[in-house]
């Protein structure tokens, strides 16, 4: 593809994401307004940034590339993307009605608002953020530099801006309306490819030829091992669960219902993308075995077996997918730093009237550190499956124990957090348990929630109930949507002691 073409055409999807950005802005009156879409998405929104987010850095670029380098092993990005993603249905869309607006205060909120557990959450979450944040930067960046033939780090800065000028304009609003546009362009853009990559090479029966018989297997097991195959459905799964920018989607959905809805309709499209990827990578093999980076794949088929026309919409949008994917991880991260963040180091809320100008700034200074970790890495699949094991399993686990089992207590949620980064770490600096595991993801659970478990077996209960825990999270929160001028209230956390 013409690389002048493809870049004037990315920079005129820019032009009108800036524009709708504005659009957007100037139905914001505040902070609520700005970081969660006045918690008023209809169902049709919600769906579409959700399914934006999924078919987004992880499938596009990750998928397709391990697809081509493993066989069948690539379905397992998708078909644990979609069991995370009905599991978050199931277990966690009724927290929508309880109005949280970081995934701390839900957290903190199942251990009696305990403000140890908030604050420690707090950052743990903003890290995952700027994990997630810099693994899309990273998504882009490939698309832009394969396309165009820019240098990586031209790329990244490019991407990085890009979508930082859109999002501290639009706020959530224009990220969900900019994802729902591309996720139907995305969706159909990704069979179309499969379709077209299937005839290019001759038929389904060419499609395995010149690969390795063990990635045809089923999931590659063969290849890459029963447990290291689970192991990455299994972190993909865990990462769903766990990403703040899921939880930003129930916390801003309408109501129970149109999340719980809008997530299911997701999981079900992503189970049956889940074949995609990894047909789209292993026709990139049949066609050039040689590729210098697997997670050119994708770009590379688009542009090989789709008319131009189309091959320039479907890579403007996989690219345009990474960015909102990115923007909602930065808004995400954004949130944290004014509710929770702020306060740990102010003592009280930001005022209302200062919020959306806060939160612009702390875009830039959220989108600036997660363009810093990018800069370190050009590997999609190792930054990802790393960076949720060692920050989002302890999460997950203490969400789930948390929410279904009344004794565990705020030692028990400390000790899950510490439990899980240690396990990850353990595994990532042994080789032989990380060959064995595949990755640190499966270890970090099983240590996450046996600590948790027997440390709060071992101390008090929690001794405040679910309404006061509420009403504390509630009476905190609510001086940013007043004047945000108190200090912040005591909590429950010697209660909890």
């Amino acid at each position: 593809m013409d690389s002048t073409l493809f870049l004037g055409g990315f920079i005129a999807y820019v032009i009108f994401m800036i524009w709708l950005g504005w659009r957007v802005s100037r139905r914001h009156r505040t902070g609520t307004d700005f970081l969660l879409g006045g918690r008023s998405l209809p169902l049709f929104l919600t769906l579409g940034t959700t399914v934006a987010t999924m078919v987004g850095t992880g499938s596009s670029m990750g998928a397709v590339g391990f697809g081509y380098a493993n066989g069948w092993a690539g379905m397992l990005y998708g078909i644990g993307g979609a069991v995370g993603i009905l599991l978050t249905a199931w277990w966690f869309a009724p927290v929508r009605k309880l109005r949280f607006m970081t995934m701390s205060e839900e957290l903190s909120y199942y251990v009696g608002a305990n403000r140890l557990v908030k604050n420690l959450v707090g950052v743990l979450i903003f890290v995952a953020c700027i994990g997630w944040l810099g693994a899309h930067i990273l998504g882009g960046s490939l698309y832009l530099s394969w396309a165009t033939g820019i240098d990586m780090t031209v790329a990244k800065l490019f991407i990085a801006l890009a979508f930082t000028i859109y999002v501290v304009i639009g706020g959530y609003t224009a990220v969900v309306w900019t994802d729902t546009i591309q996720a139907v362009v995305l969706f159909f853009g990704f069979i179309l490819m499969a379709l077209g990559a299937v005839h290019y090479i001759g038929g389904w029966d060419n499609l395995h030829q010149g690969l390795d018989p063990a990635v045809l297997t089923p999931f590659a097991v063969d290849k890459l091992g029963a447990l290291p195959a689970l192991s990455l459905a299994v972190v993909v799964g865990v990462g769903v669960l766990a990403t703040p920018s899921f939880r930003q989607r129930i916390y801003s959905g309408k109501d129970v219902g149109t999340v719980r809805r809008s997530f299911v309709i997701s999981g079900v499209l992503y189970l049956f993308f889940a074949a995609l990827p990894a047909i789209i990578g292993m026709a990139a093999h049949v066609i050039d075995p040689g590729l210098d980076n697997n997670n050119f794949a994708f770009p590379f088929v688009a542009a090989t077996v789709l008319p131009a026309g189309l091959a320039l919409v479907v890579l403007i949008a996989g690219l345009s997918a990474t960015m909102s994917s990115a923007s909602s991880d930065a808004i995400a991260g954004v949130s944290i730093m004014l509710r929770d963040l702020y306060i740990l180091v102010t003592g009280r809320m930001p005022a209302e009237e200062k919020t959306i100008a806060y939160s612009r700034i702390a875009l830039i200074a959220v989108i600036g550190l997660a363009l810093a970790f990018a800069l370190t890495s050009n590997d999609i699949i190792t930054y990802i499956t790393r960076m949720i094991s060692t920050v989002m399993s302890g999460m997950f686990v203490c969400a789930l124990l948390g929410r279904y089992w009344r004794r565990y207590n705020w030692q028990g949620a400390i000790a899950t957090l510490v439990g899980a980064s240690v396990a990850a770490f353990a595994v990532i600096l042994n080789a032989d348990w990380n060959a064995y595991w595949g990755n640190p993801c499966i270890p970090s659970v099983l240590v996450a929630a046996l600590s948790g478990t027997v440390i709060s077996l071992l101390t008090p209960a929690n001794k405040v109930s679910p309404e006061e825990a509420l009403r504390l999270l509630t009476e905190e929160r609510e001086q940013m949507e007043t004047a945000g001028l108190r200090p912040a209230p005591k909590n429950g956390t010697t209660k909890t002691a």
